[in-house]
């Protein structure tokens, strides 16, 4: 069974043949038009606990206008702010608190909003020319204003495996000098250039743990916008339990047991570590992947 996954179930029709049309975008940009509340990158949430939107004449003059789809006929945008916001590239507490108050379309609204706002603050210019960047297609291209030039950038997403690696009923989990006292998690590690995931997979346990891994399948998916990643879970079997760890990477990296892991999972659920180390949150999908393992037993 696959826990619903955070940022996943967006119910906003992208619409993408209104991207391309200048007309039909300026059209949807009437009274009913809704625009997404952020505080810089973070998420603006309403005395309810859900996002707030507001009418699209609050966005400031001096900003660029996201289109984020159609929810029923009612177009939602996000704005660009003309000054780039602060903020590093990992999830903040603020981050955290928004991933456990909203409903799951709702979150998923935001994680798209928060990866294009990202962008478009870190694409202001041309990376082949130098020349400013525009924003075209309703947000999702910026085109280079040298009339030489004229490169299109897209929205990217970086790729990243992050995997749950079994060995004689024990789970290798690591964790990093950021995370929370106790914390530990899946490994992970961003796809490069010229390899399959199942390679990145079996290159990053190795590098990271000292561990050869075989029989690696995909599990499940989730996009991550921070600030703009796709989490592609997977499994993965390892040839020996002798770890090798690569501390400029890792502060620690143990095996744990079924009953561990199972127990650090129920102690989450209460905000608290369990007996062997504290389980990601529900929001992330680490978390998800534990339970999978555990419940295909």
């Amino acid at each position: 069974m696959i826990l619903p996954i955070a940022f996943s179930g967006a119910h906003l029709d992208r619409a993408d043949h209104v991207r391309n049309d200048p007309e039909a975008l300026a059209a949807l940009q009437g009274p009913d038009a809704r625009l997404l509340r952020m505080d810089g990158l973070d998420a603006v949430l309403a005395g309810s606990g859900a996002l707030l939107w507001d009418g699209i004449d609050r966005a400031a003059p001096d900003s660029e206008l996201i289109f984020l789809g159609l929810d029923g006929e009612a177009a939602c945008f996000a704005e660009v702010p003309a000054v780039t916001p602060p903020g590093g590239p990992h999830a903040t507490p603020v981050n955290w608190l928004t991933m456990a108050v909203l409903p799951p379309y709702e979150l998923a609204a935001y994680g798209t909003a928060r990866s294009l706002v990202s962008w478009h603050c870190r694409h202001r210019f041309c990376s082949t020319c130098g020349s400013g960047t525009v924003l075209a297609k309703g947000g999702w291209q910026r085109t280079c204003t040298n009339p030489d030039c004229g490169t299109e950038h897209f929205p990217r997403v970086d790729p990243v495996t992050i995997m749950l690696v079994e060995h004689e009923g024990r789970a290798l989990l690591g964790r990093q000098p950021r995370f929370p006292e106790g914390r530990y998690s899946t490994l992970a590690g961003f796809v490069e250039p010229g390899e399959t995931v199942e390679e990145a997979v079996a290159r990053e346990i190795f590098e990271e743990a000292g561990v050869r891994v075989r029989d690696v399948r995909y599990v499940a998916s989730q996009p991550w916008p921070f600030p703009s990643s796709l989490m592609i879970g997977c499994y993965a079997v390892a040839e020996s339990d002798y770890l090798t760890i690569d501390t400029t990477e890792l502060e620690d990296a143990r095996w744990f047991t079924r009953e561990e892991v199972a127990d650090a999972l129920e102690a989450i659920g209460r905000n608290e570590n369990g007996m062997a180390f504290g389980a990601p949150p529900a929001h992330a999908i680490a978390h998800v992947l534990m339970r999978w393992w555990l419940d295909k037993g």
